[in-house]
C-alpha cells in the first residue's frame, strides 16, 4: 500500500480511460491525480472520503472528481462483492481550447465545480448510470460521443452536492504521504495484536499528542476509531467464512467479547450475530 500520486494514461486508441473494476475487501487506498474521474458504484456499498468529505455511500452511487482532489478507493471496507465504471480524463482531453468553445460554456463550469467534488443523484444518476453501461460495449468513438452526452446531462442538472468547500485546496507533501502510509501500513500488518500508540508515533517521527492531532487532521478520525474500523471490517469477512463470534473476536484484536459487539454494533448497526444471520439470507 502508498498513500501516492496515481499515473494514470489512457486507453490505447482513445482519448480516456475506461475502467470496468470488480474487487473485494481492498487496501486502504488514499491517492491523488492531475486527472478528473468518474466513478459509478454498480455493486456495494462502503465509506466514501474526498477531499475532507466522509460518508457511507450505497450501491448506485456517482461522484465526478476533480484534478488532485485526493480520495480513496471506494472499496476499502466493502464487504463481499464490489463493482464500479470508472472514466478518468484529462481536461484537454479532445484539446487545450475545447472546454473554452461556446456550445462547452456549461459543461466547463461543470468541470470547475468538480474540483471539489461532486456526488449526483435523482434523475441524472439514473441516465448516467446507464450510459456509463452502454459505453462498456461501445467502440472507441461511440463512447466518445456517450461520454459528451453524459457531460452535457451533469452539466444541466441540480441534482448534485458539493462535496467540499468551493475555496479549498489540498496541497500535498511527499513527507506527509510517507507518514500516513508507515501508519496504515503497520495497521494492516499488526491489526490482529495489541497496538502500543507510542510505537505508531515513533514510526511518525511524532510524539503522541502531536501524532494524535496530526492522524486526526489528516483522516477526520481519532487513530483508535481507526484501528476499530479496520477491524471490524476484518471481522465481517471472517465472520462470512463461519467462524464463531469468539473466535472472531480475539481473531481481530479485541480482548474483550461485550467491548467487541459494542463496537461493531456502532459501526455496523447490528451485532455480530445479527449481521452473520443477516449475510447468510
Amino acid at each position: 500500500m502508498k498513500v501516492e500520486y496515481e499515473k494514470i494514461s489512457p486507453d490505447s486508441g482513445s482519448s480516456f480511460r475506461l475502467i470496468h473494476w470488480k474487487s473485494e475487501n481492498d487496501r486502504y487506498f488514499w491517492h491523488y491525480h492531475p486527472e478528473y474521474e468518474i466513478v459509478f458504484v454498480r455493486k456495494g456499498s462502503g465509506k466514501l472520503h474526498i477531499g475532507e468529505h466522509l460518508k457511507n455511500y450505497e450501491e448506485g452511487e456517482l461522484v465526478f472528481i476533480g484534478p488532485n482532489l485526493p480520495h480513496t478507493g471506494f472499496g476499502y471496507g466493502v464487504i463481499g462483492e464490489h463493482e464500479e465504471i470508472v472514466v478518468q480524463l484529462r481536461k484537454d482531453f479532445l484539446g487545450t481550447d475545447f472546454l473554452q468553445k461556446p456550445e462547452m460554456e456549461h459543461i466547463n463550469q461543470l468541470f470547475e465545480k468538480a474540483k471539489q467534488g461532486l456526488s449526483f443523484h435523482g434523475k441524472a444518476r439514473k441516465l448516467v448510470a446507464s450510459k456509463l453501461q452502454k459505453m462498456l460495449t461501445q467502440p472507441y468513438f461511440e463512447r466518445m460521443v456517450e461520454l459528451l452526452h453524459i457531460f452535457q446531462i451533469l452539466a444541466n442538472t441540480n441534482e448534485y452536492t458539493i462535496l467540499n468547500h468551493p475555496e479549498k485546496r489540498f496541497d500535498f507533501s511527499h513527507k506527509d504521504e510517507d507518514r500516513i502510509n508507515r501508519v496504515y501500513e503497520f495497521v494492516e500488518q499488526n491489526y490482529q495484536q495489541s497496538i502500543d500508540i507510542q510505537v505508531v508515533a515513533e514510526l511518525a517521527n511524532l510524539t503522541v499528542p502531536s501524532f494524535c492531532r496530526y492522524f486526526k487532521k489528516i483522516t477526520h478520525k481519532t487513530y483508535t476509531d481507526f484501528v476499530n474500523e479496520h477491524r471490524i471490517n476484518q471481522a465481517c469477512r471472517l465472520l462470512l467464512e463461519n467462524k464463531p463470534v469468539a473466535n472472531v473476536c480475539f481473531e481481530v484484536g479485541f480482548n474483550n467479547i461485550s467491548h467487541f459487539n459494542k463496537t461493531f454494533k456502532q459501526l455496523k448497526g447490528l451485532s455480530p450475530r445479527e449481521y452473520k444471520s443477516r449475510m447468510e439470507k
